[in-house]
């Protein structure tokens, strides 16, 4: 059992089906949880009591109280949703510009047939990745890297992603959260690492390399980083409270160490509140 936000918290309290921070670019970067009905801006509650109380569930495509199977879906819809298709985590199974639908034609189309940047990041370690033209530098944001460049933009997420397999040979792809979120991290010459890595792009992307642009560096609102990690699940502790150190990439960070994942948690109803 737990208490009733309503009378344990004097102050104020938000209810809404979390989804994923918006940011904005700044130094440092603005965070913004976003409900249906209202927002909170998240860098004012640095060094205040937060209180996260699990409620339910709701499925981001469905609306209904089923259980999230991955990235706000339940299991049905996960398996249906043209915005969770293979081919958003393997840019490199795009198949739009090839006229080949995958769950919804005009849906990737839209998504696939515009700019994409194959980049790299570093968050814990130099890492290559793919994003929509658009979501630069949000992509970096939400990954929680402090420097960035881009490396190609091409015209489709096909050409990018086979881009990505290429140089996954030569650098990694993935983040090492823990390190990220320990701000365990080196500075590096992604410039230079980006001319390293030219002679492996696949011949199709060479014409799109960016010859002559310079790192973006990102500052995060974070008063103290963890110095060990404990991450917190809802479904294992479904209501917590702790007072916010910092906020980088997707995740709250507590004084105790804990820090909670909002991404993790897309389609879970909370009860939020500010002591």
């Amino acid at each position: 059992m737990f208490t009733d936000l309503k009378d344990s918290l004097p102050f104020m309290q938000y209810t809404g089906v979390l989804t994923k921070m918006k940011t904005e670019i700044g130094d440092p970067i603005q965070y913004f949880l976003v409900f249906e009905n209202d927002f909170i801006h998240i860098n004012q509650l640095l060094d205040k009591k937060i209180t996260i109380q699990f409620d339910h569930y709701q499925c981001l495509a469905c609306g209904k109280d089923k259980k999230i199977f991955r990235q706000g879906y339940c299991y049905d819809d996960f398996y249906n949703q043209p915005q969770v298709g293979d081919w958003v985590m393997r840019p490199e199974l795009s198949t739009a510009h090839l006229d080949v639908e995958d769950r919804d034609l005009d849906y990737e189309k839209r998504v696939q047939l515009q700019p994409h940047i194959v980049y790299l990041a570093n968050s814990s370690n130099i890492k290559v990745g793919v994003t929509r033209k658009t979501q630069v530098p949000t992509r970096w944001i939400d990954q929680g890297a402090h420097e960035a460049i881009e490396v190609v933009e091409v015209p489709n997420r096909y050409l990018a992603g086979i881009a990505e397999v290429a140089l996954k040979d030569h650098v990694g792809d993935k983040t090492n959260w823990r390190t990220m979120l320990k701000n365990e991290v080196v500075d590096e010459d992604l410039n230079a690492v980006k001319h390293k890595l030219k002679e492996f792009l696949p011949e199709e992307a060479q014409p799109y390399f960016i010859d002559n642009n310079t790192e973006t560096e990102l500052h995060f609102p974070v008063l103290a980083y963890p110095k060990k990690v404990k991450s917190l699940t809802l479904e294992k502790t479904p209501e917590y409270t702790g007072v916010l150190k910092g906020i980088k990439g997707q995740y709250l960070i507590f004084e105790d160490n804990t820090v909670f994942n909002v991404r993790n948690h897309e389609g879970y109803v909370v009860n939020f509140g500010i002591e």
